[in-house]
């Protein structure tokens, strides 16, 4: 009995050492991949650049479409204005739908789409977040790297002065970013929510 006793806790211990030990090999093999300082974050920006625009350059959905996914208010407060365009040069395109909303009490928030279909430099441009690993926090606020229903997604918000944005990059093609002024990161999380994340992945 003393024996399987033994027997059982060598196994235990031998079992919590591999997850340890697998634990570790992952964090390792994580931070492999992570860029070690500027220039291999440009290098891996590059890298993806090039990776998505191999395929040539795409047309970019119709703006109104985009348009059409604007929430109506934003968590109570009222949309102001709403715009759409689609822009191109040397074959490449972008297309753009944003709205902003705000009250009589200084609280504003912007809401703005777009589609860089086929310009992984853009994407990468806009969302050079996606690149790197950031966790950084103050007195007054963080920022960081993080997903957003299974998107990878940036968030950064300042306590004192009430402003924030959230960034979503979706199907690798959309960036959907909501900022405010004035307003809790709650709220800013809030108007994300009322964006149709999954229709804007089959829109094309």
């Amino acid at each position: 009995m003393k024996t399987i006793k033994l027997l059982a806790l060598f196994l235990s211990l031998a079992l919590l050492s591999w997850n340890c030990t697998s634990k570790e090999e992952e964090e390792a093999e994580k931070a492999k991949k992570e860029p070690k300082n500027a220039l291999e974050a440009l290098q891996k920006i590059g890298e993806e650049a090039e990776k998505m625009s191999k395929e040539g350059p795409k047309e970019t959905v119709d703006p109104k479409l985009l348009k059409a996914l604007l929430p109506e208010d934003a968590d109570g407060l009222k949309r102001k204005e709403a715009s759409s365009e689609k822009s191109a040069a040397m074959g490449f395109g972008i297309s753009t739908a944003k709205a902003s909303y705000r009250d009589d009490n200084g609280q504003d928030i912007d809401v703005n789409i777009s589609d860089v279909a086929g310009m992984g430099v853009a994407l990468m441009g806009m969302a050079a977040w996606s690149m790197a690993t950031i966790d950084k926090e103050t007195e007054t606020g963080y920022e960081k790297t993080t997903e957003y229903k299974g998107h990878k997604a940036f968030e950064k918000y300042n306590t004192d002065s009430k402003n924030g944005e959230i960034s979503v990059i979706v199907a690798n093609r959309y960036i959907v970013q909501v900022s405010g002024n004035g307003v809790g990161i709650d709220k800013i999380k809030s108007v994300l929510d009322d964006i149709d994340l999954d229709k804007l992945a089959d829109t094309k």
